[in-house]
């Protein structure tokens, strides 16, 4: 189900991305519901949430990465 706002998002990504972070995550995973509504259109037996949050957090993989030592994420663009 897509979230309507990152306040919304699972802990998972709150607890752990920077703000900007979970707006790229936010669109990327409404886009991402929305493109992959027909089964046939996702890898395997994926479902539409599996695949959404998965390109979601590709998305947040192009602009952000994660500290190996503190294990917090931050821009790539420093």
């Amino acid at each position: 189900m897509p979230y309507r706002q990152t306040h919304d998002l699972p802990a998972s990504v709150k607890d752990n991305l920077p703000t900007h972070a979970q707006e790229i995550y936010l669109k990327a995973f409404n886009s991402a519901w929305d493109e992959y509504k027909d089964p046939g259109e996702r890898r395997g037996h994926e479902s539409r949430e599996e695949t959404a949050h998965k390109v979601a957090w590709s998305a947040v993989k192009q602009t952000y990465e994660k500290d190996d030592k503190s294990g917090k994420w931050h821009s790539k663009h420093h």
